[in-house]
Parts: structure tokens; sequence; C-alpha cells
């Protein structure tokens, strides 16, 4: 355990062996709500999330998806995380605030989910025309990313050899001193 850091963030994996166990409405409601509780710029909350539990669309939403995504149809439930820039903070240099904002409500959201037992795997590789036609998703909108979720399952029953040995693999991070500096880019604590 890193000391002092949140249990939830030390343990918080995007593994893909999931169950196609349903998850309980209640625990999605505590999902979106905690997504909901991200700062943003202004208090715009320029998020947006579409939960996808129907059985057709959940199809459809992973038929957008790419083919190393192939895990990702068990899943009981997509959440797409989507934003409209004008919704939030526009700054000089095309600082878009929109898309960090939405970023800290899904990192809520996983958050949320590490804490309910729940898989909550984001990705990036889907066809964003074929995913924003499947939900009705207004064409002004960016959806940043899918968030596939799932209670933990077997991976011996439908991962690949590369994913099973991934699901186990230690969990590799950049070292702190490589990422965060200290008063200047690159300096050092005590400086």
């Amino acid at each position: 355990m890193i000391d002092g850091v949140l249990p939830e963030i030390v343990s918080r994996r995007a593994l893909r062996a999931l169950s196609d166990r349903e998850i309980p409405n209640e625990v999605l409601v505590r999902l979106a709500q905690a997504a909901t509780l991200a700062p943003s710029c202004y208090n715009s909350q320029p998020w947006r999330f579409v939960f996808v539990t129907s059985r057709e669309l959940r199809r459809r939403v992973h038929d957008a998806t790419i083919g190393g995504n192939y895990w990702a149809e068990r899943a009981p439930c997509y959440v797409v995380a989507a934003t409209d820039l004008e919704l939030d903070c526009r700054l000089d240099l095309e600082r878009d605030y929109a898309l960090f904002d939405t970023g800290l409500a899904v990192q809520n959201l996983l958050l949320q989910a590490t804490r309910e037992g729940v898989i909550a795997h984001p990705i990036a590789g889907f066809d964003e025309a074929a995913l924003k036609r499947a939900l009705e998703i207004p064409e002004r909108y960016i959806a940043i990313a899918v968030v596939v979720l799932g209670y933990p399952g077997d991976e011996n029953g439908h991962l690949s050899a590369a994913h099973r040995r991934a699901e186990k693999a230690p969990r590799e991070r950049h070292a702190v001193s490589e990422v965060a500096w200290f008063n200047r880019w690159g300096g050092t604590e005590g400086e």
C-alpha cells in the first residue's frame, strides 16, 4: 500500500476478465452520482453519460468498438462519456476545459466502481460516428470514452493468452520522479 493514498486509487485496474452478471441499478446510480460530484471550471459540469444496459444497445456499442476489445462483449453495462466544448470554459490557446472536466468525472466513476467491486475499464478504441448513431448522441458532442463495466469473471473462459497474462501482471507505473517535479520542470524535492 502506498502511504496515505486511497485504497481505491491503489487497487483500481483496467481488467478484462468480466462476468456477464447484471450490475444492480442502485450501483449504477451511485456511479453516476460519483461522476457528477467532480469539480469543473465555473461549476459548468460539461459531462454527459449514457449508461447502456439494454442487450440490443450493448451489442451496438460493442459493434462500434475495435477488434482488440473483443473481451468487452460480456459486459453487462457500457458507459459512454461525452461532452460539448461549448458547455464549459473555453480559454485562450484552445484550452477547452470540457475535456479535462469530463475526465475528472470519469475518474470519479472509476473510483466508485472500484469501491463497489465493479471493474471499470475505459477504452478509446471505438468508431465515434457509429457509437453516436447507436445511442442518438447529438452530432455536436464528442464521445470521449467508453467505460466497460462488469463484475470480475474467469479470464480462462474468454481472454486471449496475452490478456490472461496482463490480468495477473504487476501494475506498471512511471516513477513519480519521472512525471512530477518541484518548483520547476525537472526540479527535485527540496530545491
